[in-house]
C-alpha cells in the first residue's frame, strides 16, 4: 500500500511537471511573455522540492500498466490552443491527485499542491486570454465572408495563403445552417490555426465555441457579448465616426472595424468615411483596427497611405478564382 502511494505521487509529479514545462516553452518562445513563463517555472521548481528520492525510489516504469494506454485524442494536435489546453488539464489533474494521495504520506505537500493547483488555473485563464488577443494584435488581414456557395473551399483556400483571421457573415440564411456552417468553419480555422470570429450573433459564437464575436452599432452592447462568451474571448465593433469609435473603447472592445473606405455592396447606401475620421483613428484608437469597405488588390496602396496597417476584405478573395494567391498579395504587402 505504501509502495503504490509512493509510485502514485512519483508519476504525479512528473506529470504536472512535464505538462507546466510545455506550457512554459510556449509562454517563453511562442508569447515572448516572461511573467506566465517564471510563473510556470516557479511552480515547477516548487513541485521539485517535494519530489524525494524516497519517491523517485517506488518507480517502477517497466511494471507500470499505463505506458501502453492511449487515446486517439492524445496522438494529434489540431492546434496550439489545443497542445495548450490539453497540458493545462493535464498539470491540473496531477496536481488535484497529488493533492488527495499526499493527505496519506505528507499533508503539507497536500496544502501545497492545493494552491498550486489553483495557481495553475490562473495561468490558463491568462493564456487563453493573451493567445487569443496575441493572435489579433499580429493579424493584418481580415477576411469577412460572404454566403457563397463554395464558402469552405474559398476560406481553405484563403488559409493555405496564410490567412489568419476569419469572420462568418450571413444576414439572410436560416439559423439551423448558420449553425452548422459556423462549426465546420470554426473547425477548419482552428485547423490552420487561425482565429475564427462570428458576425452578430453571440449566442452562435458560444454554441461553436468560436474565437469571438463581433457588433455592428445596432447589435447587443460589448459588456453583454463578454459576459456570454467570457473575457478571454474577442468582441469587436464596427465604427464610423468618431462617436462611435470613442463608444467602442469606452466599453473595452478588443478591435474595430473602421469604414467603409469605398463604396461597397455589403453597406449599400453608406458613405464612405473621411479623412478627418481616418487620422482621427490613426491618432487616438488604442487598440487593432481594421479598414474595411471596398478594398482589393488595386486600392490597397491607397488604404495604407492613411495610415492603416490592417485590412478587412470580403469580395478581393471570397469572389477570386485564385483565394490562396490573392490572400499571399495582401499578405506581401502588409506584412
Amino acid at each position: 500500500m505504501k509502495k503504490a502511494i509512493y509510485r502514485i505521487l512519483d508519476a504525479n509529479l512528473d506529470r504536472a511537471r512535464e505538462g507546466l514545462r510545455i506550457i512554459e516553452e510556449w509562454c517563453r518562445l511562442g508569447l515572448n511573455n516572461q511573467p506566465l513563463a517564471e510563473e510556470c517555472k516557479q511552480i515547477r521548481q516548487e513541485l521539485a522540492q517535494w519530489h524525494s528520492w524516497e519517491l523517485r525510489q517506488a518507480r517502477d516504469t517497466p511494471g507500470d500498466v499505463g505506458t501502453v494506454l492511449s487515446h486517439p485524442q492524445e496522438e494529434v494536435r489540431e492546434s496550439i490552443e489545443q497542445l495548450l489546453q490539453a497540458n493545462l488539464c493535464r498539470s491540473q489533474e496531477a496536481l488535484r491527485v497529488l493533492e488527495e494521495y499526499s493527505k496519506l504520506y505528507e499533508p503539507k505537500m497536500a496544502a501545497a499542491c492545493k494552491q498550486l493547483r489553483y495557481r495553475v488555473y490562473t495561468i490558463e485563464s491568462s493564456l487563453l486570454n493573451n493567445y487569443r488577443h496575441q493572435q489579433l494584435q499580429i493579424a493584418p488581414l481580415y477576411l469577412v465572408t460572404s454566403p457563397e456557395p463554395e464558402i469552405l473551399k474559398v476560406v481553405e483556400a484563403a488559409l493555405k495563403g496564410g490567412l489568419t483571421l476569419v469572420q462568418y457573415r450571413d444576414k439572410e440564411g436560416q439559423d439551423s445552417d448558420r449553425l452548422e456552417k459556423a462549426h465546420q468553419l470554426c473547425q477548419l480555422c482552428h485547423q490552420y490555426n487561425a482565429l475564427f470570429i462570428v458576425n452578430d450573433r453571440v449566442d452562435i459564437a458560444l454554441a461553436v465555441d468560436a474565437d469571438g464575436v463581433h457588433l455592428g452599432q445596432h447589435d447587443a452592447p460589448v459588456a453583454f457579448a463578454r459576459e456570454i462568451l467570457g473575457s478571454h474571448k474577442i468582441v469587436g465593433r464596427s465604427t464610423t465616426n468618431k462617436q462611435e469609435l470613442n463608444k467602442a473603447i469606452a466599453e473595452r472592445a478588443d478591435y474595430v472595424g473602421v469604414g467603409p473606405f469605398y463604396e461597397t455592396p455589403t453597406k449599400p447606401g453608406k458613405a464612405s468615411v473621411g479623412k478627418e475620421y481616418i487620422d482621427y483613428v490613426t491618432a487616438k484608437c488604442p487598440v487593432p483596427w481594421f479598414a474595411i469597405g471596398g478594398i482589393d488588390l488595386n486600392n490597397l496602396h491607397g488604404v495604407l497611405t492613411t495610415g492603416a496597417q490592417r485590412v478587412a476584405v470580403v469580395r478581393a478573395i471570397m469572389q477570386s478564382e485564385q483565394p490562396t494567391q490573392v490572400t499571399r498579395q495582401f499578405l506581401s504587402q502588409l506584412i
